[in-house]
């Protein structure tokens, strides 16, 4: 778009327009726009050059030109008639103005916003589940926004203004491992003969296809999480929804105490959510088939050193680190606790789920295949 006509008086300029095209200064991120680039804008649209020459002559795109006489023009009202002027003096004011550093951060300016990340952060929620949350409890309020990036941030600030000195959990962030191993130093498997037909390769087409899709529910991944004294607990997470479920063992982990547990846990659950158990290969399921009985749902295995086909239930046993350290004795650990991390685990919101809980996705999965039968 062309703005003014070329004036009668002035002599045009002259733009220097170097030959070579090795000659042309940097674009890109290699520079920004400055002043004389700006002043040679206003010159240009003065005499009437479209943005395409303009840009050519000044060594930019097309389109940093178009955006930058978009954001900095101004209206004027002459005699009754709006005009758009270019001011080259006031883009670059505007340009430096945006780069100044450092900037407020939001959650110091914004205590609303403030109080209500202290409030998640204490409840143990994630930055990221912050983040995916707020749009849902404020629909209408676009102030209540931050990104999970932005909370980090304020965690990690030093002094009186960061987030960690008004928290009342002890420890800010779930994650506190400080390395992994690369691979996995476990001996070898042993054939077990309650694997034979019961493996993941082993499923139907529909089966497999529903637990790769995470769209129908009832497909659970479970696994134990031990301690010493031979204590432990049994967890599940439902791959649609990732609600989590939390059994504990009475002093023992024997295959038929586990398979009890198990059991009564499944009982409990409605019948349209029952349609897999993906495990792992520990002898703690050798009896799974009397679990399928009781329950009809049945167990599938991964292969070998494979937690990455239960992905959701290793995720559920790294969180529940964070309540439940290693070396911690489940056998000291009240059913009543159990509940109370299940509980908060489960009404935690979600971002792979859009910010909805997993025991509201999982009501709302529910509700969607009542609705088909």
């Amino acid at each position: 778009m062309q703005q003014g006509r070329p004036s009668a008086t002035r002599s045009p300029v002259v733009f220097p327009t170097p030959l070579d095209p090795d000659t042309l200064p940097p674009t890109g991120h290699g520079r920004r726009l400055q002043l004389g680039d700006r002043m040679l804008i206003q010159l240009g649209l003065e005499q009437g050059l479209s943005q395409t020459r303009i840009a050519k002559l000044i060594g930019f795109s097309p389109a940093t030109v178009s955006r930058e006489i978009r954001r900095s023009q101004l209206k004027l009202d002459t005699s009754g008639t709006t005009q758009q002027q270019y001011s080259a003096k006031l883009a670059q004011y505007r340009a430096e103005h945006a780069r100044a550093r450092p900037k407020p951060r939001k959650l110091d300016t914004n205590t609303p916003l403030r109080d209500v990340v202290i409030g998640y952060l204490n409840k143990k929620w994630s930055p990221p589940q912050i983040a995916a949350r707020l749009p849902v409890v404020f629909p209408e309020n676009a102030a209540m926004r931050i990104s999970h990036e932005a909370i980090y941030q304020a965690l990690y600030v030093q002094g009186t203004r960061g987030l960690r000195h008004e928290l009342t959990v002890a420890q800010a962030l779930r994650s506190g491992r400080t390395g992994r191993k690369p691979q996995s130093k476990l001996p070898l498997r042993n054939s077990r003969p309650w694997l034979d037909g019961y493996r993941l390769a082993d499923r139907d087409e529909q089966l497999a296809a529903e637990h790769a899709g995470r769209t129908v529910p009832g497909h659970w991944e479970g696994d134990l999480v031990v301690g010493p004294n031979n204590s432990g607990i049994v967890t599940l997470m439902e791959r649609a929804s990732r609600l989590c479920l939390i059994g504990r063992l009475p002093g023992a982990r024997d295959s038929q105490t586990v398979i009890d547990v198990l059991t009564s846990m499944v009982e409990r659950l409605p019948a349209a959510v029952r349609a897999s158990v993906t495990w792992d290969q520990g002898t703690e399921m050798a009896q799974h088939r009397q679990f399928t009985v009781a329950t009809g749902c049945p167990v599938f295995f991964c292969d070998p050193h494979s937690p990455w086909q239960r992905p959701s239930n290793e995720n559920l046993n790294g969180q529940l680190r964070w309540d439940f350290p290693k070396g911690t004795d489940f056998n000291t650990i009240t059913d009543q606790e159990l509940q109370a991390v299940q509980d908060s685990l489960n009404s935690r919101p979600r971002v792979v789920l859009q910010g909805y809980t997993p025991a509201e996705r999982l009501q709302q999965l529910i509700d969607g295949v009542a609705l088909t039968d």
